[in-house]
């Protein structure tokens, strides 16, 4: 018989969603895209479910947009639940407090940035492979997403602002998308950037930033078993202010480190400095994990709030995944980890 047993972080899956609500949603979702053609039945499917389970605003009008309407993979949603992710350890947040509370500082840097974020145009989109890859070559972000497998995951999402959402992230591991670029074996590094238009974006025109975005992760970092790429939320392809229509989730690390609308994944041997970093090192490093111990130097990180309501809790290592990751760091002396 198979017994399997919990992540360390996971509590009962009865215990940390609102399990009727959210499977019934999924269920409903499931029935509605079945109706008609993918993209049109897919946007009025998501609007009456999220109407019917309370996920607008009721602003007659004002409706917060949840999902990209529209969106060529649509039909690739909801994906399968991994069951190995099926919670962080914690309710999930409601879905509106998620999609209004943001940071996209290619938009601005207020925390109403989901209007803004509005402007973002999502198709066409590629994506580059390049630096030390077998081949550089440009991918369509549709052609890149139906290539791979999707599941959904469910993450503890940690900023370095001391707040704190879960989520359940649809994507695939960032590992198959680095078999999928095929890097060269000396690669060590993962330089990630987003898209650079300040036509579109207004927070580009901003001339103290170092435009476009980038980030970076180890190539340990990047094929690790928790390292996501995102492509939908809440059984939906993921909305405009998330970072549609790709973007990065590792869980353990700093939301800043999960790049949001990505178009170039760089392979290297040499350490790419980060958009953060280039702005401020003194505040923002490479390694970005999560520690209470280790304070931002302008607030305390031993603990959080979690969006939704006032409720602190504390921060937990590698935020609830040391057991997992610390093994990436046993080797990393004199390095800032968690700044």
């Amino acid at each position: 018989m198979l017994i399997r047993s919990p992540k360390r972080w996971q509590l009962p899956e009865s215990a940390a969603t609102p399990e009727d609500v959210f499977l019934n949603r999924r269920v409903l979702m499931k029935g509605a895209l079945a109706l008609g053609t993918a993209g049109v039945a897919y946007g009025a499917a998501t609007r009456d479910a999220n109407a019917l389970f309370g996920l607008f605003d009721g602003d007659g009008g004002n409706d917060v947009p949840l999902t990209v309407e529209g969106d060529p993979t649509a039909d690739l949603y909801p994906a399968f639940a991994n069951p190995d992710f099926a919670n962080g350890g914690r309710a999930l947040t409601n879905e509106i407090d998620a999609a209004t509370y943001n940071n996209f500082y290619e938009f601005g840097s207020h925390k109403g940035i989901w209007r803004a974020a509005q402007d973002l145009q999502t198709r066409p989109w590629a994506v580059v492979f390049d630096g030390m890859v077998e081949e550089e070559r440009t991918v369509d972000i549709d052609t890149l997403i139906r290539a791979m497998q999707l599941e959904e995951r469910v993450y503890r999402h940690r900023c370095v602002e001391a707040w704190a959402m879960t989520v359940p992230w649809t994507g695939f591991p960032m590992r198959d998308l680095v078999e999928y670029a095929r890097p060269l074996s000396s690669a060590r590094y993962v330089r990630m950037e987003t898209f650079n238009d300040s036509s579109m974006a207004s927070g580009q025109r901003q001339t103290w930033y170092s435009w476009p975005y980038t980030e970076g992760l180890t190539m340990e970092e990047a094929t690790h078993d928790l390292a996501f790429m995102v492509t939908g939320v809440y059984g939906k392809p993921i909305a405009k202010q998330y970072g549609a229509p790709i973007r990065l989730a590792v869980p353990w690390k700093y939301g800043f480190k999960s790049a949001k609308s990505l178009v170039r994944f760089t392979f290297t041997d040499e350490r790419p400095v980060t958009f953060w970093e280039e702005a401020n090192a003194n505040e923002y490093g490479f390694w970005a994990n999560v520690n209470p111990e280790v304070p931002h130097p302008r607030w305390s990180q031993a603990s959080e709030r979690l969006l939704g309501g006032e409720e602190r809790v504390p921060t937990q290592l590698y935020n609830g995944y040391a057991e997992e990751v610390a093994g990436l760091y046993s080797d990393v002396s004199g390095e800032p980890l968690f700044m």
